[in-house]
């Protein structure tokens, strides 16, 4: 659990260096490529991401792993957040930025952000998968940008943006658990999907 704990940290920290170059990029293009630089550092060294590991859940649902994702989702939130809050201190146009970024995600429905949830959570298995079945970043160079470019949302990244934002609310819980829990079912879907079809060629 201390190495969970540990590397969830280490993830945190990267994904607070993503959200920032992504705010400072006035190129939403530019900041979307260079926001992978998160999740590259995270997939090479083997930290622990939350919306990196829930997709896996599908092929191991043992007691160990389960309690790894709370604790690392609990980790990954609160390190964000924290990271986000020094970001608004130390980058007042940072926080700016993020202000407005977050009021108009706070502006959207609680099913429009699952929903959106859910696709970034596909692209964010897509591209851990890739990286392990492949040993290729191309999944991630790739997946991290289209969930950006198309306004996606993910958990974690968010929690940076409202921790740079300066707002905390209800609402803010509200579409995090919406997030997280679309997060949760976009990443489950492709790994469930394949097991059906294996079951499928074992009946044939």
């Amino acid at each position: 659990m201390i190495k969970t704990a540990v590397n969830s940290i280490s993830a945190g920290i990267l994904i607070a260096i993503g959200g920032s170059v992504y705010l400072a990029c006035d190129n939403k293009y530019a900041g979307a490529a260079l926001f992978s630089v998160a999740l590259l550092c995270i997939c090479y060294l083997g930290y622990y991401l939350f919306t990196g590991k829930i997709g896996y859940l599908a092929t191991d649902r043992a007691k160990k792993n389960v309690i790894s994702l709370a604790l690392g989702l609990a980790v990954n939130l609160a390190v964000t957040f924290l990271l986000g809050m020094l970001i608004r201190f130390a980058m007042p146009t940072l926080g700016e930025k993020a202000a407005t970024l977050c009021g108009a995600k706070l502006g959207q429905s609680f099913i429009g952000t699952f929903i959106r949830a859910v696709f970034c959570g596909v692209l964010m298995y897509l591209a851990v998968q890739i990286f392990k079945e492949k040993k290729t970043p191309i999944g991630i160079i790739f997946c991290i940008p289209v969930f950006i470019l198309s306004g996606f949302e993910h958990s974690i990244a968010d929690m940076f943006y409202f921790g740079a934002s300066g707002i905390f609310s209800i609402k803010v819980l509200s579409f995090e658990l919406a997030a997280v829990l679309g997060n949760s079912v976009g990443s489950l879907i492709l790994p469930l999907l394949a097991m059906l079809g294996q079951n499928g060629k074992a009946e044939e």
